[in-house]
């Protein structure tokens, strides 16, 4: 049966685009993995006052991230009209130009520097109260694509994560079989070998320090713990609701700690393989957990 998924992606992108009177605004969303959430803006001057408000909006979308909001202002195109201009404010602007020249050295100004100054072109001095509205409407709109978009590749690293609980699993319930069997034949191996080096064994003693190996040797607290594990991160991946990359980076620190205490308990050479492959799924799993917010 598919598992449902409930992990979200840091990294996603989304725009959004409209018109307010004679402005086109597009606005952009675009992030990548960060420890915390990390917000950026990068808009005109006359639009940042909206900062705080477009921030709030943000933040209660996404909890990590390092994520730019790209706003841009273009003067939306006038059909088959003549351009009209604010011919006080040019000659304002040109009598300006002259004394700073004068004084300070300036260079001319261009036309096109003249046409991007605020209510030369006529449209430019739309409502205020019009354009934040329209501004803000776009970035609920982008919000909801960019949810959308990290929620898609969330699906895709949630996958990824539970083929390798699953190929994990397969590895620890093969060699939790076929561990009595590898312990026996050691047992067996050194008590051949002992009974060639001394002609004369105190069985007493060396029942004991058969039953010092073996205690050094019990690897079921492994087993459990590295089940344990799996099982939570299984859990977070499946029915988690919030936030949930630092409890899975933390869960990979902890499967790595048993597979590394698997192997340093190796009795036989399928002990270290096992553990080793372990390891290759663990880093495999910690790599895709740094995208996960």
């Amino acid at each position: 049966m598919t598992q449902s998924i409930h992990i979200h992606s840091m990294t996603g992108f989304a725009n959004a685009a409209g018109e307010c009177g004679g402005k086109r605004v597009n606005l952009e969303i675009r992030a990548v993995n960060h420890r915390y959430l990390d917000v950026q803006f990068r808009m005109p001057e006359e639009l940042r006052y909206l900062e705080g408000a477009l921030r709030e909006k943000i933040a209660a979308s996404a909890a990590r991230g390092k994520l730019e909001c790209r706003i841009q202002l273009q003067d939306a195109a006038v059909g088959g009209q003549s351009l009209e201009t604010n011919e006080e404010l040019v000659k304002q602007l040109s009598d300006l130009n002259k004394t700073w020249r004068k004084e300070h050295g300036f260079g001319k100004l261009t036309v096109a520097e003249v046409l991007r100054f605020p209510g030369v072109l006529a449209g430019q001095s739309e409502d205020p109260e019009a354009l934040a509205k329209t501004v803000q409407e776009l970035l609920d709109e982008a919000l909801k694509e960019f949810a959308a978009a990290r929620k898609r590749e969330g699906k895709k690293l949630g996958e990824h994560l539970l083929q390798r609980l699953a190929n994990m699993e397969e590895i620890v319930d093969a060699l939790s079989e076929l561990f009595p069997s590898l312990l026996q034949a050691h047992m067996d191996k050194v008590n051949a070998r002992l009974a060639e080096a001394v002609s004369n064994i105190d069985n007493d003693r060396l029942q004991q320090e058969f039953a010092l190996f073996i205690q050094k040797s019990d690897v079921d607290e492994e087993f459990s713990r590295l089940r344990t594990h799996i099982a939570e991160v299984r859990r977070i991946v499946t029915e988690n609701k919030g936030s949930a990359g630092k409890r899975l980076d933390f869960l990979m620190q902890e499967l790595n700690r048993e597979a590394n205490t698997l192997g340093s308990k190796a009795i036989a050479a399928e002990c270290t393989q096992a553990s080793v492959e372990l390891k290759v799924l663990i880093e495999q799993m910690r790599e895709q957990v740094q995208n996960i917010e």
